[in-house]
């Protein structure tokens, strides 16, 4: 199997000046000989039922029906194909919105030369060319890049799909253990039909001493008026490496909620890209992170506003300190015709030390006039007032370093125990990370007095058995 080494990933959607090094990454993981598809899946009140499991063509299924559904709402992109270059959504204009004036664009199309065409970089000839084909499976993303999604495919065969039917509502949780010496990897697509309500946790832990690396690919289609929550917690040892790729499309009034954890690991890599489709949908995308020693955090936001009064948050924050390095690429793109939506990205980061590189492009690329675009990133110094008023508290340099690490993994733990319980997966393996990493944390944590009743057991359902299932679903 090829690595991800050398391969590009994580890529601007428009590349900024190359001398910065933000525009992409290569991974570093080498080949592993063995390859695992290790994960369990549980149910709020124990296993969960087999109508939940879909089969692996079904999420292609799905956006088929979708791209067939929106060329019957928007007539001139069924007519026009790929002649016409106003874009994908509701075309170009009021007019277009309500599926008409076609012939005119296309006829003003057709007339124009290449000397009354605008000049267009690259990167606008390229999106135009994929807006003008009008094919919503063709534009559907994941954060990481074609390139990883090329490698997931060969990696980790044959997807997990769950699959949740209309009008019902259902809590999961899947556990994702690393291996020593090998890489685990899933994929999972996730559907959530007209009117359902999701909510998904996903804890990615290293409950054993190894070394090795653990990627994730998730897919997630919402259909009409579906809501789907998203939390995912990472809490491997410094000896793992973390891959993380998401790719969302939300339909009419549907809404997806994300909130992303990352803790541990060396080097971790994470993407998401979303597809605001449907008139009315929204995302909110939530990123907590830590960065200590040499660890690396590498990360890749962007979301796509086509429908009619989108809606998008994109929220970072953060604590780099040692000689750790984070770069986070923050894009939301305003499609022609998303009237009436509105975008807005902000990120919070604590640089701790000197030495710790912190990279942050956050970019709105607009080609809409009646929409609303805001970004922003507030970079906070500890400075050297600041650690000389701690040092005459007693407190070292090193002992100031944690107290600012055990502070966001005490909020990580808090909001697990909040949320999912005091003997959730998530919590112990915050629990354990932070006990490694800061040396009275047991203590630190003592002291907020949290409730550790343990919660109803959870059976689970492995992968395998999904598998063994989707001989009788249909």
């Amino acid at each position: 199997m090829d690595s991800l080494h050398n391969k590009t990933v994580n890529a601007m959607p428009a590349p900024t000046w190359y001398r910065l090094k933000m525009n992409g990454s290569s991974p570093e993981l080498a080949p592993y000989t063995e390859i695992v598809h290790d994960m369990s899946i549980d149910a709020e009140n124990g296993s969960l039922d087999a109508a939940f499991f879909g089969a692996a063509g079904d999420f292609d299924a799905a956006m088929s029906a979708a791209q067939d559904a929106w060329l019957a709402t928007h007539p001139r992109a069924a007519e026009c194909g790929a002649g016409v270059g106003n874009g994908a959504g509701h075309g170009a204009g009021d007019d277009d919105a309500n599926g008409t004036g076609g012939a005119d664009q296309a006829s003003t199309h057709a007339s124009s030369t290449a000397l009354d065409a605008p000049a267009q970089s690259l990167y606008q000839q390229q999106a135009q060319a994929q807006e003008d084909a009008h094919d919503i499976r063709a534009t559907f993303e994941t954060g990481m890049g074609t390139q990883a999604e090329a490698w997931f495919a060969e990696c980790a065969q044959q997807p997990f799909v769950l699959r949740v039917p209309r009008n019902t509502r259902l809590k999961a949780h899947l556990q994702i253990n690393a291996h020593n010496n090998a890489l685990n990897c899933n994929s999972i697509d996730v559907i959530a039909e007209e009117n359902t309500d999701l909510a998904l946790t996903i804890n990615v832990d290293s409950p054993h001493e190894g070394a090795g690396a653990l990627a994730t690919q998730l897919r997630i289609f919402a259909a009409d008026g579906a809501r789907v929550s998203l939390v995912r917690t990472q809490t491997l040892n410094n000896t793992y490496t973390d891959i993380n790729n998401i790719g969302f499309i939300t339909l009419n009034n549907a809404r997806v909620t994300i909130q992303e954890t990352v803790l541990g690991a060396t080097n971790v890599y994470g993407g998401i890209a979303g597809d605001l489709r449907g008139d009315a949908s929204q995302c909110t995308l939530l990123l907590d992170y830590l960065g200590f020693s040499t660890q690396l955090r590498d990360f890749n936001y962007s979301v796509k506003h086509h429908g009619l009064k989108t809606e998008c948050l994109i929220k970072a924050n953060g604590v780099l300190t040692q000689h750790s390095k984070k770069v986070l690429r923050g894009t939301i793109d305003l499609i022609h015709g998303c009237k009436g939506s509105a975008g807005q990205e902000n990120e919070t980061v604590l640089l701790v030390d000197d030495d710790v590189e912190n990279l942050t492009v956050p970019v709105i690329l607009c080609n809409e006039d009646d929409v609303a675009g805001n970004h922003g990133a507030t970079i906070g110094h500890v400075r050297a007032e600041q650690m000389f008023y701690l040092a005459s508290r007693g407190l070292s340099k090193q002992a100031a370093e944690q107290m600012f690490v055990s502070a966001l993994l005490e909020k990580a733990a808090l909001n697990a125990a909040q949320n999912e319980g005091a003997n959730s997966n998530s919590y112990h393996g915050i629990c354990r990370l932070g006990s490694n990493v800061i040396d009275d944390f047991a203590i630190r944590l003592a002291s907020h007095d949290i409730d550790l009743a343990p919660l109803t057991h959870k059976a689970a359902h492995t992968h395998a058995e999904q598998e063994a299932s989707e001989g009788t679903h249909e």
